[in-house]
């Protein structure tokens, strides 16, 4: 899971109450469909650092709620705002993620070098989402990277 650091940091995961924030401001359908769909509470998240000097990885996160309407949505003073959404028929989802520790930066040009990362979509050139599924051996391949510093 992306997020600006100005937005969201690592940092300021840690500093929040339950070290848990809602992963609000998702607007493109297939980010959404992946939390809609696919996300349960527990699964592992890499916090991805986005849109800053050093992007990659900054730590572990876990997924801690089903999807729910994204608030922000239906606030006209937020740059999330939606005019074509209602409480009734919600367009835009989130989940809640819960801090599981904050690791040493695994950037970029790091993971582009390891062949066991090679598939993964966040690497591929001109990905924009925001949420990308990681398989079972990208995650291994990730945290065997995280722990060998």
């Amino acid at each position: 899971m992306k997020s600006e650091p100005d937005e969201c940091s690592i940092d300021d995961l840690a500093k929040r109450p339950q070290q848990t924030v809602p992963w609000t401001g998702v607007r493109n359908y297939q980010a959404r469909n992946f939390m809609r769909d696919a996300m349960r509470a527990g699964d592992g998240v890499l916090f991805y650092h986005s849109s800053c000097p050093q992007p990659g990885i900054a730590g572990l996160a876990e997924v801690a709620s089903s999807a729910y309407p994204d608030a922000t949505q239906f606030d006209p003073n937020s740059k999330y705002f939606d005019a074509k959404a209602s409480p009734e028929h919600p367009r835009w989802l989130h989940v809640d993620v819960k801090l599981v520790r904050k690791t040493r930066l695994l950037s970029l040009p790091e993971m582009r070098q390891h062949a066991a990362l090679a598939d993964m979509q966040v690497l591929r050139a001109g990905n924009r989402l925001s949420i990308t599924p990681v398989t079972p051996a990208q995650w291994q391949a990730v945290l065997q990277l995280l722990d060998a510093a």
